[in-house]
């Protein structure tokens, strides 16, 4: 074997189970982004990823004000009260929101919360301001009334139902609140259960098929989750008086960790999986739930979406590929984990969308930038090219999430794949990962593929890396303006376009294909493969 060289086969004669399109989830903290220009524009990108529904998670969707958004900020005016203390609802800002997922194709993971500052029992300060000062201002605390909380999410599920129709929202996910085991919930646990069950029966009232799940917890949060799910399979309900509280899957957010070391970024994969690895397992060791569907409902590189790579420079892998290398291995890895556990992942939440007003490329976790497209969009245009069922694939430069959860990804870089069946295309994703973001030799990947039932194969090959599919490369060599021309602006929606590098009909014997490609430091290869009917 040459010095750097990495042999990848697939056995596409050897069926691994089904392959969901479980990265098809987002979210973000500012509901009012949504329907602004590149919100619209992005939502339509999203629902055009593949032919599987798309769902987005937003915070702040039950928060008081009139909607202007901020970082980490957002509102909809839903709740107040008039002068005798009557609750007063208006639709106007959310009906925005939820017409623009609808118009685009979107199903809703609807976030019930936060806290309308009439309803909050400790409503003053109530908007933060976000980096400075407190977050954890009014709109994180518990209802001062359970009751008129309870018939708000009660008016909002039938007002929703009567908008969109029931067979529409009983494809969407509901959830209460958000890490209701930091200082989004100023509550007890014991009050955050008592707002489960509240909510959960106010919306099952206004729509008995409504899938209800949670908690979202932090990755951490492992005892907070066991606890929660002990009260929805024993624990007396609050609004009903009767024994659990509904739960159809189950929530938790893995995160990763960003450092700013010797110059460049160094990441860590194996914080994420170490996150996902406790909470799965305490989910397995619960036999009443070990088979409830799971969300990843928040699952990243690190904690802070509004946090820019220009104040914040070990997020500086947000522009680039590293960030789509990253997302491609903490996916297979969660799927290694569930495997392992025996577990079921239902959706993996980028917690990622679009900033409006602000600088092009200024480092935000952002799938998009002033309308253009990043590398890790990228990314997602490539696996809603996947196929639906695994077929068998190895890889001499892969290890198991088990070792990347104690040791991360320090020393050889890692390569690794998924491969999925269509009828007559096989689709093969391959990456390479380090979590540092040093310059290092491109590996050469010897690929091969057996037991295709073909005697000649369309090969298509599509590429993330710094020189393909990456529109910031293109920025910077436009100067790094933030008003480009129109001409500089269609040159850089062409480059966030996912691109192709090798196109070409390949004969086989007793069907094998083999070939060899160089592959960068956190570069992203979609293979294809395509054959006519016999």
């Amino acid at each position: 074997m040459l010095e750097n060289e990495i042999t990848i086969t697939v056995d596409a004669a050897d069926r691994r189970g089904k392959l969901d399109p479980v990265w098809g989830y987002f979210g973000y903290d500012e509901p009012n982004y949504t329907y602004a220009p590149g919100g619209k524009k992005l939502l339509k990108e999203l629902a055009a990823l593949s032919g599987a529904p798309v769902y987005v998670r937003t915070h702040n969707l039950l928060t008081s004000g009139d909607g202007t958004p901020s970082l980490k900020w957002g509102s909809t005016g839903v709740y107040s009260e008039d002068g005798s203390g009557h609750p007063v609802y208006d639709w106007t800002i959310i009906d925005r929101i939820f017409d623009a997922y609808h118009e685009s194709g979107i199903r809703p993971l609807v976030e019930i919360g936060f806290m309308p500052e009439a309803l909050s029992t400790r409503p003053q300060p109530y908007r933060h301001h976000w980096p400075e000062g407190n977050l954890w201002t009014g709109w994180a605390y518990p209802p001062k009334d359970y009751a008129r909380w309870s018939e708000l999410i009660y008016n909002w599920a039938s007002h929703v139902v009567n908008r969109y129709g029931r067979p529409e929202v009983e494809t969407w996910l509901w959830e209460v609140w958000n890490e209701p085991d930091i200082g989004y919930w100023q509550g007890t646990p014991d009050e955050y259960c008592r707002l489960h069950d509240y909510s959960a029966a106010a919306v099952r009232r206004a729509l008995p098929g409504a899938i209800i799940g949670g908690p979202h917890t932090t990755g951490g949060g492992g005892e907070y989750l066991r606890g929660f799910l002990n009260h929805c399979s024993r624990g007396t309900n609050a609004a009903t008086g009767g024994t659990g509280s509904p739960l159809d899957y189950i929530a938790f957010h893995p995160k990763g960790s960003t450092r700013f070391v010797d110059g460049h970024v160094r990441m860590s994969l194996g914080n994420h999986l170490k996150n996902v690895a406790r909470n799965l397992e305490v989910i397995a060791s619960l036999p009443e739930w070990r088979s409830m569907p799971i969300v990843l409902g928040e699952s990243d590189p690190e904690g802070c979406a509004a946090c820019a790579a220009v104040t914040y420079p070990e997020n500086g892998y947000r522009n680039g590929p590293m960030y789509a290398a990253y997302t491609a291995a903490a996916l297979a890895g969660t799927l290694e984990l569930a495997e392992k556990y025996g577990v079921s992942i239902r959706g993996i939440v980028t917690w990622a969308f679009e900033f409006e007003d602000q600088p092009y490329f200024a480092g935000f976790r952002s799938l998009s930038t002033n309308g253009i497209a990043k590398p890790i969009l990228n990314l997602f245009r490539m696996l809603g090219r996947m196929g639906a069922e695994r077929v068998a694939l190895e890889s001499s430069g892969a290890t198991t999430a088990d070792l990347v959860a104690v040791e991360s990804v320090r020393e050889q870089a890692v390569v690794d794949g998924i491969a999925a069946l269509d009828d007559r295309r096989l689709t093969v994703l391959v990456w390479r990962y380090h979590d540092d973001d040093i310059p290092i030799p491109d590996a050469s990947i010897a690929f091969s593929v057996v037991h295709l039932p073909a005697r000649v194969a369309h090969l298509r090959h599509f590429r993330i890396d710094q020189t393909h599919s990456n529109a910031f490369r293109t920025w910077r060599e436009l100067g790094s303006r933030d008003t480009p021309t129109a001409e500089e602006y269609a040159k850089l929606e062409a480059a966030g376009q996912l691109q192709r590098i090798d196109e070409r009909r390949i004969p086989l014997e007793n069907g094998r294909l083999e070939i060899r490609f160089p592959l960068p430091l956190h570069g992203v290869s979609l293979l294809e493969l395509s054959w006519p009917l016999p």
